[in-house]
């Protein structure tokens, strides 16, 4: 009887926007709801959203909902729940006890009962309800223990309804997306400015990306794989662009023109420049300027980064330059990225860096860098700002992106497999037949290569093999990036009847 109870997911509103003014608050719940709405419609889930001054509730069966709206900003927490009319003690108890006693089976437990909203409308206690269910609940439990629980039976009274919250979700909490202006993110396909500008998003940030490109198609590819992540789970309420720009000129002249010590402050100051012109585009074209720029810098963790370097690059830019990471220590950073779901991917993602230089300035002047810059020619910037792409990132299809001509979708027999991922996840499974080649080895065993064999490549998400597969087309050998990565390559096994990681 009680699962046939309406479902209806119970959101908890982050507590800062709880302490704002009055008008602020309420467009700060505005703005809220209207994300929600677009999450829901963005993952195709028809159901109306409802609010009470503390609470937002969304009556959904949609197994989807909970883990969607859980990543919306500005939310708390959310809780499943069952819900029915808190009209008699005895009625909730017994739906409280069919609803919690398997979870409270052999483990120690609490029930914790509070009154929400317009008390007015609540007869029922509290207490009472916390006493008379956990006597309820106790039989077939290891007891209860209201210091630390193993679970926790939570039940809500809202105007005459009881809530029996049977699963919680933790959200971002934070402010909604949208309510703190508008940055643009330099993003690097990295683990430092995906949390970057995560953390900017979840201060009410509504942010696009730039992307300064030193690593050709492949780096590219990877990038754009780390800003869907952030588009696609983390930015409903928004239409994130990213901007991509080829730098490989930009680079190539500094490399050329100045002292291999700046390279790197040069580099950035470029970059930053570049972000200011793209600011100030994107808003002559939509009304809305760029009121920051973000970049995912910490204090003392590459040469580049020394706080002296740091007040240099920052001059090159007239806007404020947030750097939300600025004390954090990278394993932090992992652990963050691996919460947001852009870690897999920046794991793979070489950090392409053209300059490297063996002996880099940790301190540098203003006066330096900028006699430095005199032998620069600003046409070659602007050249990489006039070829710009623009990518509508919640829209965009990266499979459908792969290069037509490498991409192959079976494994031919008489082909050669390699296998770019590392050592262990290939002993953990792999095409039959593939051989393990880390990426570095095989660009450097190219010339060596037999020239008369096919090549079959792939690796995780396809970023890597692709890349060699392109290399390897340009030295003459028949080489094929199999579309799809990892997951294409299991579904092909598992279509072939073959052992796949999922069947053993």
């Amino acid at each position: 009887m009680s699962e046939s109870l309406p479902r209806v997911l119970l959101l908890r509103l982050s507590g800062e926007i709880g302490i704002k003014a009055k008008a602020t608050r309420g467009r700060f719940e505005a703005q809220l709801l209207r994300n929600l709405g677009d999450a829901l419609r963005s993952e195709g889930i028809p159901a109306p959203i409802s609010r009470t001054r503390s609470r937002i509730f969304v009556p959904s069966d949609d197994p989807r909902a909970p883990e969607i709206l859980a990543r919306v900003f500005g939310v708390q927490s959310l809780s499943v729940a069952r819900v029915q009319l808190a009209e008699k003690l005895e009625s909730v108890v017994e739906t409280g006890r069919a609803l919690f006693r398997d979870a409270v089976a052999r483990r120690r437990f609490a029930v914790r009962a509070r009154r929400v909203g317009d008390r007015s409308k609540i007869r029922l206690s509290t207490r009472d309800i916390e006493r008379e269910l956990g006597t309820a609940l106790l039989p077939g439990s290891a007891g209860v223990d209201l210091e630390d629980p193993e679970f926790v039976a939570r039940v809500e009274l809202h105007e005459g309804q009881a809530y029996f919250c049977t699963e919680s979700w933790p959200g971002p909490a934070g402010l909604p997306l949208d309510v703190q202006g508008h940055a643009l993110s330099l993003l690097s396909g990295g683990f430092d400015s995906a949390v970057a500008s995560w953390q900017l998003l979840r201060r009410g940030v509504r942010i696009d990306y730039l992307f300064c490109n030193l690593g050709g198609r492949a780096h590219q590819q990877g990038t754009l794989r780390v800003a869907k992540v952030l588009a696609d789970r983390w930015s409903y309420g928004g239409r994130p662009q990213l901007y991509a720009l080829d730098f490989d000129a930009v680079a190539a002249e500094i490399r050329a023109q100045t002292r291999t010590r700046y390279w790197q402050v040069l580099l950035k100051r470029q970059m930053l420049r570049a972000a200011e012109q793209v600011g100030r585009s994107v808003a002559a074209g939509s009304g809305r300027g760029v009121d920051a720029l973000i970049t995912g810098e910490v204090v003392g963790q590459v040469s580049s980064q020394t706080l002296p370097n740091l007040a240099t690059i920052s001059q090159a830019t007239a806007l404020p330059i947030l750097r939300p990471l600025v004390g954090m220590n990278k394993d932090d950073i992992i652990r963050a990225a691996e919460r947001i779901g852009s870690a897999p991917i920046s794991a793979i993602l070489d950090e392409y860096c053209a300059m490297a230089p063996t002996r880099p300035a940790t301190t540098s002047s203003v006066a330096a860098v900028q006699a430095e810059e005199t032998r620069l020619d600003p046409a070659v910037l602007q050249r990489a700002l006039e070829t710009r792409q623009t990518f509508d990132l919640r829209a965009l299809d990266l499979d459908a992106m792969t290069l037509p001509e490498l991409a192959i979708d079976g494994i031919p027999d008489d082909a050669t497999v390699l296998d770019l991922r590392p050592r262990a996840a290939y002993a953990a499974w792999h095409w039959p037949g593939a051989l393990s080649l880390d990426l570095d080895h095989a660009l450097a065993a190219l010339p060596a290569l037999p020239r008369d064999r096919r090549y079959v490549l792939y690796c995780e998400f396809g970023l890597k093999s692709e890349h060699l597969a392109e290399r390897m087309r340009r030295e003459g050998l028949e080489a094929w990036n199999f579309r799809g990565g990892l997951k294409g390559l299991i579904a092909l096994a598992r279509t072939q009847g073959r052992p796949t990681p999922e069947l053993g």
